[in-house]
């Protein structure tokens, strides 16, 4: 490994966090994936043969700190962490907030937001003591422009307070050399969204709602915009918000 290689952090890895592992690893990155689930985990790594493979479940209180703690152990830096990791809760109580219950409110904000939290928390002190870094966060459009016949509100709550995190990290670690920005997707052709894909009223809906193509987004189109957040090509870019969606923004 050359000593000027940079080093990413994806928490995933499946569907879209897969997919970015794979094109910072392209783009000659050394990467690192932390997922709960070892298959995961074990197809990634045949397609990426040097990944630092990292099983841990991120709602642990520790499990950041220590995934970072590897990565540092491995390479002994972290220019990229990319949070992908979070569930739509809709099986453990998501829903409208008149019915959400406490149990689908308190999943989902632990999932979604807490382990971008705590992810963000236990990178920053490397990259501040480097003096530069790039952080990712995942989004969703739903956090911003929502839409009735999603009606999980832990959810989209969840993901408008990564876009809050997002720009104001933005805004105070810019001094430190350090760009956080955020992707926004749509509907994405990934394992979370699989109920969805063969859901007749959401493949009418997304017709209009994602009228640039008029389906779903692949996981690539969504790694491909992380990417360029994510590497030096958008060295002037922090606080953003990408949404990546096929015209979800402003479909009429």
């Amino acid at each position: 490994m050359a000593p000027d290689r940079s080093i990413a952090l994806v928490t995933g890895a499946s569907g879209i966090a897969a997919a970015t592992a794979r094109y910072l690893s392209r783009q000659g990155l050394g990467v690192a994936a932390l997922d709960r689930a070892p298959d995961n985990l074990a197809a990634l790594g045949e397609t990426i043969p040097d990944l630092l493979a990292i099983q841990h479940d991120l709602t642990e209180p520790d499990a950041a700190a220590d995934a970072v703690a590897q990565v540092l152990a491995r390479f002994g830096r972290i220019d990229v962490l990319v949070n992908v990791v979070g569930i739509s809760g809709r099986r453990f109580g998501d829903g409208p907030v008149h019915s959400c219950t406490d149990e689908g409110w308190d999943t989902v904000m632990d999932t979604n937001l807490t382990t971008t939290f705590r992810m963000c928390r236990a990178a920053l002190e490397p990259m501040m003591a480097a003096g530069h870094g790039s952080i990712v966060n995942t989004a969703s459009v739903l956090g911003y422009a929502p839409a009735k016949l999603f009606a999980t509100h832990a959810y989209a709550a969840s993901k408008g307070a990564i876009i809050a995190l997002t720009r104001t990290m933005a805004a105070y670690y810019a001094d430190h050399g350090i760009r956080v920005n955020a992707v926004a997707p749509g509907l994405i052709e990934t394992p979370m969204s699989l109920r969805a894909q063969g859901d007749e009223p959401t493949k009418a809906y997304i017709k209009h709602r994602q009228p640039l193509t008029g389906t779903f987004g692949s996981a690539e189109d969504v790694a491909d915009a992380i990417g360029f957040l994510a590497l030096d090509q958008s060295r002037f870019v922090t606080g953003t918000v990408l949404e990546v969606a096929g015209g979800w923004g402003v479909a009429g």
